[in-house]
């Protein structure tokens, strides 16, 4: 096995499914020589040939619209929108449009599109770039959005995702590209979309969360391992569809939840699952469900980003009260 970063995970899942598939097609912004702005793509045009990996405009409409066409066409388009905050160009082709075509052609007709896009904070970017947009596209039926937290699922993921005959939402956080490495197998595998993963066993409170709130929990985790509360993390995957399944076994086992995002309070994936736990597993709480949060301001400027952002001590915090209650 390699040790790759998750970056390097992305690249690799994006090399063998254009060798597997010559239906597998790569575009957007500077994806091509550049091999985008995060070099996710680097070498890959070298490789496959500027017909299989090229450049587009800067306009994200029509990126969307041609990787539209494309799906309906019988390719399996993997388009990038560059940072996920400019998805709102898109918005039409990927909810208005691919989120319904199956619904629209009686399941006719397939459209296995992956779009690809950074997000998330941390890393100072600019405005619109670091936004945690994935609740809108949870609350979109026909799409799939999944959010690895690491190098090995971030390539079983997005393999998944490309051979998927839906529409998938492949958000990955920025600033876990290049934070660490673990071993990644260079053969082909899968992860199923779908399905959370227990990152840590725990037995006195479960802790909910996706992205990079994973190794923040984990942090909070490791904290208060010493002060004898053990604590059990689920790494969702997958915000859309949720792993119901996985979520209420987590809270039947240790009675005490504390769900993390680190996209604001009001209307996000956090809130679904508190929904689901409380109508599913309400009978099984010894406390109220503890929630950690950004809070319901726009991003804020890179000057006041750490201050924002949720990290292990909020969580920590969190869980001592639930724990305590």
């Amino acid at each position: 096995m390699a040790q790759l970063t998750m970056i390097q995970a992305i690249t690799d899942a994006l090399a063998i499914e254009l060798a597997n598939d010559p239906n597998v097609l790569i575009f957007g912004e500077d994806v091509g020589k550049n091999g985008g702005v995060f070099r996710a793509t680097q070498g890959l045009q070298e490789k496959f040939g500027e017909d299989r990996v090229f450049d587009t405009p800067l306009a994200e409409s029509g990126i969307g619209g041609l990787a539209f066409g494309l799906a309906l066409e019988g390719f399996r388009p993997v388009p990038e929108i560059q940072f996920f905050g400019f998805v709102f160009e898109v918005m039409d082709t990927v909810v208005a449009q691919a989120a319904r075509t199956r619904y629209r052609m009686a399941g006719t007709r397939n459209l296995p599109i992956v779009f690809r896009s950074p997000f998330g904070g941390g890393v100072h970017t600019p405005e619109l770039h670091s936004d945690n947009l994935e609740g809108l596209m949870a609350q979109s039926p026909g799409l799939k959005v999944v959010i690895p937290s690491n190098p090995y699922d971030a390539k079983g993921l997005l393999i998944s995702a490309i051979r998927d005959n839906d529409p998938v939402v492949f958000l990955e956080h920025m600033k876990l590209y290049r934070s660490f490495r673990e071993e990644v197998p260079e053969e082909a595998y899968t992860v199923p979309i779908g399905k959370a993963a227990i990152t840590k066993e725990g037995s006195d409170v479960s802790v909910i969360t996706y992205g990079a709130m994973v190794r923040e929990a984990v942090k909070a985790a490791e904290t208060l391992e010493k002060e004898g509360i053990s604590v059990e993390v689920i790494d969702l995957r997958t915000v859309a569809p949720l792993d119901v399944e996985t979520i209420i076994a987590s809270v039947q086992k240790t009675g005490r939840v504390v769900v993390v995002q680190e996209a604001q309070r009001q209307a996000g994936v956090g809130a679904m699952v508190m929904s689901e736990i409380s109508e599913r597993a309400v009978l099984s709480l010894e406390a109220p469900i503890g929630r950690v949060a950004a809070p319901d301001t726009v991003f804020p400027f890179g000057q006041a980003e750490n201050i924002w952002l949720p990290n292990a001590t909020d969580i920590e915090n969190k869980v001592r009260e639930t724990y305590h209650f």
